[in-house]
């Protein structure tokens, strides 16, 4: 019995001795397993809730639900302007699938003075509104992409001369001008002007070109930047004017102005020189 006393007391003392290191190494283990399950959870409920956020801001609502009539966007005195002679006043729908969307408009004119020359001119104005999608991104950031390459396809026109592009102030949240020449050889020597511009979630894209016809001299492209640019601001009051609280999409010479401060395919030889 005396013999078994030490002995015993120190099974008992080794046997005390386990369960605090297992006991340690589970709390050390569960410690260990469970921040990192908790930072984890932590990191993916953040990552998703910012993902979540991402997604719903860059799913933002469209700001402008609708388009003006194209064939209105320009007032009929500013046609008369920029189009003298003008063939019809109230313009050349171009075809579309969805008008809400995607719509243009077109004028021509000649001015003909017989053996003294004539002038030829050629206005287009192509509206494009994006809509939010998923997989695509908001209808802003639609919008300023189309921007960007309706600007650079306007600067590398089959067949453009002299290209110059320069922004354009005060037309819309943002613009440029594309100017050059375009040599159409019998047909004479066109100028050309594009002016891209977007506000919101809409795009506009007016061309403006001319000629002088049989020995005519050719318009001052100058001259024409400034109609042009005349032309797109109030194509881009007319798109504000639409999206206001019960305006109509059929918007009146009346509604071009200013526009909010809030701020076609590829032109072509053959688009440029239209007839």
């Amino acid at each position: 019995m005396h013999r078994k006393g030490p002995r015993f007391t120190r099974i008992l003392a080794a046997c005390a001795v386990v369960p605090v290191v297992m006991t340690a190494a589970a709390c050390s283990s569960d410690s260990g397993d469970g921040g990192d399950k908790s930072d984890s959870g932590a990191k993916s409920s953040a990552s998703q809730s910012a993902d979540g956020k991402d997604k719903a801001a860059s799913l933002a609502e469209a700001a402008y639900k609708q388009l003006p009539a194209a064939c209105k966007v320009v007032s009929s005195k500013t046609i008369e302007d920029l189009v003298p002679k003008v063939d019809d006043k109230s313009g050349k729908t171009g075809k579309s699938s969805d008008v809400s969307t995607r719509s243009s408009c077109s004028w021509k004119g000649l001015d003909n003075n017989g053996v003294d020359g004539s002038q030829f001119r050629w206005l287009s104005a192509s509206l494009m509104r994006f809509e939010s999608e998923e997989g695509l991104g908001s209808a802003e950031t639609r919008a300023k992409d189309y921007f960007k390459k309706q600007a650079a396809a306007a600067a590398a026109a089959e067949g453009a001369k002299n290209v110059k592009s320069e922004p354009a102030d005060g037309i819309g949240d943002s613009a440029v001008t594309v100017s050059y020449d375009l040599d159409k050889g019998k047909l004479g020597d066109y100028k050309q002007q594009t002016v891209v511009t977007r506000i919101e979630n809409v795009v506009l894209t007016l061309d403006y070109n001319g000629a002088g016809l049989a020995g005519e001299k050719a318009p001052k492209a100058e001259e024409m930047v400034k109609d042009a640019e005349k032309a797109a601001k109030e194509a881009v009051a007319s798109v504000t004017a639409a999206n206001k609280p019960g305006a109509s999409t059929e918007p009146s010479d009346k509604a071009s102005g200013e526009p909010s401060q809030k701020t076609s395919a590829k032109p072509s030889a053959k688009a440029s020189a239209k007839s």
